[in-house]
């Protein structure tokens, strides 16, 4: 048997640059030769990253290159297809093609709901849904990947006893018989099989063909770990050939033999992929040769003696304590932490600010690289926010998710709008957005949009769907000119609106339709919903018709997904509507989008993979907390550790020792930061048991503390550096708002309400008369006290003016008639149908017995009165008007003003104190004959009904104290106040006394309160 030609670049050393020499200097550093060559690498990334390799050998100067491939994450055949990786066309032709992903996942989700479908016939009522069977199907799919990729079959799976498992893991073991079963004939149906088998054969084809003849060409295998067993036999007989060489990443060969056994059964260690490959290849560890003849500084050679004696097995750590500070002194006044410095943060704000910063510094330099390498994809994105303060857009290997890309946004935002019905959260969200135009001009659209949500989105829902809006519309159009205010050239032009909401209609109803369905097909559901995107998404008509939904290149992404998902989803069985979202999302899930432009050249984010051949001046190891670095061992949903370990497939923590393994090689920059957050979402974090390990070997050598500062500056220092970004040279302390108006801009007309609103809260007078502010509504706000109120006041006001009630039954039901002509279109909408109306029917009743009740006191009632006097004070008259509810005159002579109240009723400290002034001045514009029709009198009972509609439906609150001092009191409080605020130099406060604050306060954020008042 040949010599195996295997070798080793050191962790620490430039992977790509020193294999790119080695192969130069073996072809003789002649180009022709170079250009016969073939580098298999792990991934695509590394084909970019040793092509870069060779460009800088080159110092930019063209070259031939070899032909660079990638055999780890293949996803076509390019790589078995041409010259001397070509397999056998009898393999081709017998190996049928991969199935797409899509494809394979809705085969996948099909399987899930048969069997989830069949498993709910003993539950009422039950059903599979296909978001949740989607989510299923893919951690089904990568057991299967698993399974195919460590060369476990099928029938593995039949050496597991059910009887010997708990109930629900016999359930499971009798789902996965059933689905593998049916997912091989599946496959055979389809034409094709799955994307690993396909990879695992066209590898296993090379490895077979060149066993029998070896290429005519040199054939390098570099940078992989051979943790895949179809790999790993290539690497075995590339490794053999005649002009065939095996590159390892970063084996340790300084370990000793005794360790080096432990670390073949330690799946956690990072040499353990290593010690595994090299065993099944039958080499010797000291039969792997030094490739390029390069060796470690003496300075970086004691950072991973420290690094390799941290990840020692936990069985070998007792040596520690004999360990010699000498072992690790580079003998050059340096420790073995020069160059790496620990940054512990915080929170994952603060530590994606000082990786920002950190990143940033080292532009600084004209020259230099540096990265971010980390698994979390919070972090990164945080990172990558903070970037863009100093205009930086960073290579992201991560990419983003292809939902969260403009198109995608906008095409969820959509479907979510369709699924709630047009609810006006989600509606405002779609129209919203960038991409929103709607075939108009981008100012026309938003105008639109602002119209409709003040008009009829802004307090209770409008009924479902299109119909519903317009009817909202119409009606909110037909209470406009009600009152007389279809003159306003300002106001809203509600024909432009209908005709615009029609001109949607079709496309929106077509989507109606298509989510109502119980059954509708996916395709169907696809169409109407990209009808609907592109409508809403299309530019001005102006003949060229461009749809900016789909431009640049995440909206090519995203049309593309589209395309796919459309292709491989005719034969999807006729499913509701209602589960359409869920399921879209549940496919879009884990799609990826990568910008391929417009990313700044010397900064990156990587992950742990990918990294592993990278090497740049500066490396920020960021998420190192337990759980993240490494990551926790997931949990397989379809099969216990006993199992797995049963049919021979990996225990999850061989994910660790391929983590540990990338952290080390990702130790080899000049500089390396190493960041974590104290505290995530609020929870205390554990350091990464890395770093505690390599913090025991520097306490054992009595070097603690070290890390802090590797000579990069301290954390303490980096930290200052960011928090100073957001720090400001002093904060001034505002004061309370105090404008003070000129006389003539004071208001000189008041209804009785705002005078108790100007008692407590004068900016909320200058707010509304002089600055003439309105507060909006809440959207989509719920049934409020407020618009209750406005309803039974106009119904009461109807009913009164019929004349007095005689028969209690017939009463109710005019009463009720009334209401529902007051709430009338309001009645279609959602929430009064369901709060308001059933208290106002309990109001009623309440009404008509007490209206009995009273009938033989009562000699005349007057409803909605309308009423004014005018007040002299020092800068003029000043006009106070009232409109009271209700003012009755007993048979007496005497007057009652009553007030009906759907919220609180005030206090009798407040009324006395002169807080709830409107009855008292109302009696006062009584008293003045101010009220129109009624002539001048005195009141004697302030009567407060209390109508909420609940239990009681309504109460009677009668002030109990002597009314003609009260309204005595009150006129000379309003005198007073008069002639406070006639002087210039009164300011109009906000909330002067805390203690007298409002109830409601429209106005606070505009006086913000709560800036200056803490």
């Amino acid at each position: 048997m040949p010599k195996a030609r295997i070798y080793n670049i050191c962790a620490g050393l430039p992977f790509a640059d020193v294999l790119a020499a080695g192969l130069w200097a073996q072809a003789g550093q002649d180009p022709l030769r170079l250009m016969r060559g073939i580098v298999l690498v792990p991934h695509r990334r590394a084909v970019r990253v040793i092509a870069d390799a060779f460009l800088r050998l080159g110092e930019g100067r063209a070259m031939l290159l070899p032909e660079i491939r990638a055999i780890g994450d293949v996803e076509d055949d390019e790589p078995f297809v041409t010259n001397d990786l070509a397999v056998d066309h009898a393999m081709v032709d017998d190996c049928p093609p991969a199935i797409p992903d899509l494809r394979r996942q809705l085969l996948l989700t099909r399987l899930v709901m048969r069997y989830l479908e069949r498993a709910s016939d003993d539950r009422p009522g039950g059903r599979s849904a296909p978001g949740q069977a989607a989510g299923l199907a893919a951690e089904l799919a990568r057991l299967l990947d698993q399974m195919q990729t460590e060369g476990v079959g099928f029938e593995c799976l039949e050496a597991l006893v059910p009887e010997v498992y708990a109930e629900h893991w016999r359930t499971t073991l009798e789902f996965l018989s059933v689905v593998t079963d049916s997912w091989s004939q599946i496959l055979r149906d389809e034409g094709a099989v799955d994307l690993v088998e396909r990879r695992n054969r066209m590898l296993d084809g090379l490895a077979k063909r060149w066993t029998c003849k070896s290429p005519s060409r040199p054939v390098t295998i570099a940078g992989s770990t051979g943790s895949v067993p179809a790999t790993a036999e290539l690497m075995r007989v590339v490794a053999r050939i005649t002009n065939g060489a095996v590159v390892l990443p970063g084996l340790d060969t300084e370990v000793d033999e005794a360790t080096w056994s432990l670390i073949e059964s330690d799946t956690t260690h990072p040499q353990h992929a290593l010690a595994i490959l090299l065993r099944t290849m039958s080499v010797p560890r000291s039969c792997v040769m030094n490739w390029g003849g390069q060796r470690l500084t003496k300075r970086r050679e004691c950072r991973f003696r420290l690094l390799n004696e941290a990840m020692r097995p936990a069985s070998a750590t007792a040596r520690w304590s004999k360990l010699e500070r000498a072992l690790f002194d580079p003998g050059c006044g340096e420790g073995p932490t020069d160059g790496m410095t620990l940054i512990e943060c915080d929170d994952p704000q603060e530590e994606a600010g000082v990786i920002a910063l950190l990143l940033r510094e080292a532009l600084e330099k004209e020259t230099g690289t540096a990265a971010l390498v980390t698994p979390d994809r919070a972090l990164a994105r945080r990172v990558k926010s903070e970037l863009r303060r100093w205009g930086v857009e960073i290579d992201d290997s991560g990419g983003q998710p292809l939902g969260d890309t403009p198109a995608f946004t906008f095409w969820r935002l959509v479907g979510n709008m369709m699924t709630e019905g047009l609810a006006p959260v989600p509606l405002l969200a779609a129209l919203k957005h960038p991409l929103a135009t709607g075939g108009l001009e981008a100012g026309v659209f938003r105008r639109n949009v602002r119209q409709l949500e003040l008009l009829v989105l802004r307090g209770p829902r409008p009924a479902p769907g299109i119909t519903g809006l317009l009817s909202a519309l119409r009606q909110a159009g037909r209470v406009w000119k009600s009152e007389s205010r279809e003159d306003d050239v300002f106001g809203p032009n509600f024909d432009g609106l209908i005709t615009w909401l029609e001109r949607l209609a079709p496309a929106l109803r077509d989507f109606e339709r298509a989510i109502a369905s119980d059954a509708v097909s996916f395709s169907e559901l696809l169409l109407v919903h990209n009808r609907l995107v592109e409508l809403l998404g299309a530019a001005p008509d102006d003949g060229l018709r461009v749809f900016d939904v789909w431009s640049g290149e995440a909206g090519e992404r995203a049309a593309d997904f589209l395309a796919d998902l459309f292709s491989v989803a005719h034969d999807w069985p006729k499913m509701s509507g209602r589960d359409y979202m869920t399921l879209f999302d549940s496919l879009l899930l884990g799609q990826v989008f990568r910008p391929s432009h417009g990313l700044h050249p010397r900064l990156a984010i990587l992950g742990p993979l990918e990294a592993r051949l990278h090497l740049h001046d500066r490396v920020v190891l960021g998420g190192l907390n337990e759980g993240t670095r490494p990551p926790e061992p997931a949990t397989d949903p379809w099969l216990s550790r006993p199992m797995r370990a049963k049919i021979g497939l990996s225990l999850p923590e061989a994910r660790i020792g391929q983590s540990s393994h990338d952290f080390i090689q990702a130790c080899g920059a000049s500089q390396i930061f190493l960041t974590r957050s104290r505290r995530v979402d609020g929870a205390p974090t554990v350091p990464s048991r890395w770093l505690l390990r390599i913090n025991s070997v520097l306490g054992a050598i009595d070097m603690d503390g070290v890390l802090n500062d590797g000579g990069l500056g301290s954390a303490a220092v980096w930290r200052g550096w960011r928090a100073q970004l957001d720090a400001t040279e002093g904060m001034a302390r505002l004061g309370p708002p105090a404008p003070r108006p000129a006389l003539k801009a004071r208001p000189r007309s008041f209804s009785v309400t705002q005078i108790g609103t100007w008692l407590r809260n004068p900016y909320a007078i200058y707010a509304q008369h002089i600055l003439n502010l309105r507060s909006l509504d809440p959207i989509d706000a719920e049934p409020g006290v407020a618009d209750l109120g406005k309803f039974v006041h106009a119904a009461l006001d109807a009913f009164l003016r019929d004349g007095p009630v005689v028969k209690r039954k017939e009463a109710i039901a005019l009463l009720l008639e009334h209401g529902r002509r007051v709430f009338a279109d309001a009645l279609d909408r959602p929430g009064v149908w369901a709060f308001w109306w059933p208290r106002f029917e309990r109001i009623a009743t309440w009404f008509v017995d007490t209206e009995l009740a009273r009938a033989t006191i009562v000699a005349g009632v007057h409803s909605e009165i309308k009423g004014e006097i005018m007040v002299k004070a020092p800068g003029g008259p000043v006009r106070l008007r009232a409109i009271a509810d209700r003012v009755d005159q007993t048979r007496d002579g005497e007057w009652t003003i009553i007030d009906y109240k759907t919220g609180l009723v005030p206090t009798r400290i407040d009324i006395e104190r002169g807080l709830a002034p409107q009855l008292p001045l109302e009696a006062l514009v009584l008293r003045e004959g101010g009220f129109s029709g009624l002539p001048a009198g005195r009141c004697s009972v302030l009567d407060y009904w209390r109508l909420t509609g609940g239990a009681p439906a309504g109460s009677r609150r009668p002030y109990d104290g002597d009314v003609d001092t009260l309204v005595t009191n009150a006129e000379a409080n309003l005198l007073n106040l008069l002639a406070v605020f006639d002087d210039p130099a009164t300011p109009y406060l906000a909330v002067p006394n805390p203690e007298l604050s409002p109830a409601y306060n429209d106005y606070e954020h505009l006086a913000r309160v709560k800036e200056w008042s803490l």
